[in-house]
């Protein structure tokens, strides 16, 4: 059975002097989350000031048209674009009557709604009580008229409760957030593991719905066929709350670590970045960044910039990027096609896959030397390790041994340095 859909108006304010273009994506992307989380945007409000009205959000005019505007299409929601004081959304919910949401709290219920495994719910749920914690302040005024009549005695039984209830929450959280350090700690563990397998970690980055699952699935497809591991992908923002992990095994034996991770968004709420800290580590401890864009979205700069906020937020600096400009064949842009550390490219049309790989290998195999190596054949085992682990090139059978012609690690160069007869172009 469907779940029927809510009618909701959405509201922005668009303060004077500031970007017209990116007010549209932004109010764009409140239909989209609005959407997400199930509600039919019937209608849109905006209002252009010097500055939001600290009372209401909107002035006053404005706010009688939205009465009015809810009314005529009997919206059961109103959704407005920044995030609301806990007086703004009591004002406005008492003026207009009906229930207010602020895109916080939409972002909020759709991360909560998408949410899988446990980790992710956990730090959702922190997430939300800590949005809640300063809400409680509306709810303080009127369990201190439960008391009846005025004066401070009965206003502080009120304050009382609302103690408690501010001492139930953040106690929550403390659990909440003392069962998630365990789960972070698990991951901390299986990263050292993949560390002590030596290899390298690339993370994909990058706005919601931007194709980073796409991408993966698409490297999965194209060098692990018959793995069955493929991520969940949907063209919906935020499908992926969850990092994960795949095994990436390309044709000459080389091998890395592919990650995937959750989206980012314009205005994310600062308690979302905070609890999906630890699911971001992922990208902090990544030898590669692979910042996959929209470039079909016409304010895909602007983009750009958000995610390069958001992970600066999280303290990624200083990690080599490349820059996936996906769904390129929306854009009628030529691809595949590769400048610099850019690459144009479409996942959904399986193209340009192979030559991102190529970027990916030149950015993070650098500690590969072609060299020739002659083994006695009596140490078979040493060609079997390297037919295993190193790109063989040529393999001929002289007198006295096996030659082969191949691209190693620089510490396999090392370890069987004895048998080295050309190191590139040089003979030994």
């Amino acid at each position: 059975m469907m779940e029927v859909r809510k009618k909701a108006v959405v509201v922005g304010v668009h303060i004077n002097n500031s970007n017209d273009d990116e007010f549209t994506e932004s109010m764009q992307e409140l239909h989209e989350l609005a959407y997400a989380c199930n509600y039919d945007v019937v209608s849109e409000l905006t209002q252009k000031l010097d500055k939001v009205n600290k009372a209401h959000y909107i002035g006053r005019g404005k706010l009688e048209e939205l009465k009015t505007l809810i009314d005529e299409v009997q919206a059961e929601i109103v959704i407005f674009n920044d995030e609301l004081s806990p007086s703004q959304i009591q004002v406005l919910e008492d003026e207009a009557e009906a229930k207010v949401i602020d895109r916080t709290m939409l972002i909020l219920d759709i991360f909560a709604s998408r949410a899988k495994t446990k980790e992710a719910k956990l730090q959702v749920e922190i997430a939300q009580l800590k949005y809640m914690l300063p809400r409680l302040v509306g709810q303080g005024v009127s369990m201190g008229r439960q008391g009846g009549g005025a004066g401070l005695k009965n206003r502080g039984a009120g304050e009382t409760k609302l103690e408690l209830d501010r001492r139930k929450i953040e106690t929550k959280i403390a659990e909440l957030s003392k069962e998630l350090n365990q789960l972070v700690k698990q991951r901390e563990t299986q990263r050292k593991k993949r560390k002590k397998n030596q290899f390298p970690v690339v993370s994909l980055v990058g706005y919601t719905n931007a194709g980073k699952s796409t991408i993966m699935n698409a490297m999965i497809d194209k060098y692990n066929p018959y793995s069955k591991k493929k991520v969940f992908e949907r063209d919906m923002l935020f499908a992926t709350l969850d990092t994960t992990v795949r095994q990436i095994s390309l044709p000459d034996n080389k091998q890395f670590l592919l990650a995937d991770t959750v989206g980012f968004v314009s205005k994310l709420p600062h308690h979302l970045v905070k609890a999906f800290r630890s699911t971001l580590e992922e990208v902090r401890e990544a030898d590669l960044l692979i910042h996959v864009v929209d470039i079909a979205n016409p304010n895909y700069e602007k983009i750009i910039e958000v995610t390069n906020e958001t992970l600066t937020e999280i303290g990624v600096t200083d990690i080599p990027v490349i820059f996936a400009y996906n769904k390129a064949d929306l854009a009628r842009i030529s691809y595949p096609k590769i400048e610099d550390n850019r690459i144009y490219l479409s996942a959904k049309q399986n193209k340009g896959i192979d030559e991102l790989a190529k970027l990916i290998c030149q950015s993070i195999f650098t500690d590969y030397i072609q060299c020739e190596m002659l083994i006695p054949y009596h140490l078979g085992h040493i060609v079997s390790y390297f037919n295993e682990v190193a790109h063989i090139k040529d393999t001929t059978y002289e007198e006295n041994g096996t030659k082969i012609i191949m691209e190693c690690k620089q510490k396999d160069l090392e370890k069987y340095k004895e048998f080295v007869i050309k190191i590139g172009e040089n003979e030994i």
